[in-house]
């Protein structure tokens, strides 16, 4: 057959393996007092949220720093691998209460 469309399906192996494009992250637990967090602001769906990260310390920590946040703030939240995403444009409000909380931030 003159045309050909697609893989080439000849040989007896397929590599059907992902190149993973993403950033390796590394798990390496650290003190709240040398972290640099970060701030990002997205809109989704018309709705603003604030990303805070790039936290590296344990699963029961985020938790308990997003069950803070929430609190104080009064808004919803979540944690997406090191990043806790804060309903809404709250990030003064971030700032003072993780600040007063001993965590650090890139200016």
């Amino acid at each position: 057959m003159i045309f050909q469309m697609g893989a080439n399906l000849d040989t007896e192996t397929y590599d059907t393996s992902k190149n993973d494009k993403k950033k390796k992250v590394s798990n390496k637990i650290e003190p709240k007092n040398q972290h640099q967090l970060v701030f990002t602001y997205e809109k989704r769906k018309g709705k603003p949220v604030t990303l805070v990260g790039r936290f590296n310390i344990s699963n029961e920590d985020k938790k308990n720093v997003l069950k803070l946040l929430k609190k104080k703030l009064a808004c919803g939240g979540a944690i997406k691998e090191e990043w806790i995403e804060i309903q809404g444009d709250v990030k003064d409000k971030i700032i003072t209460i993780l600040e007063s909380d001993g965590w650090k931030f890139r200016k």
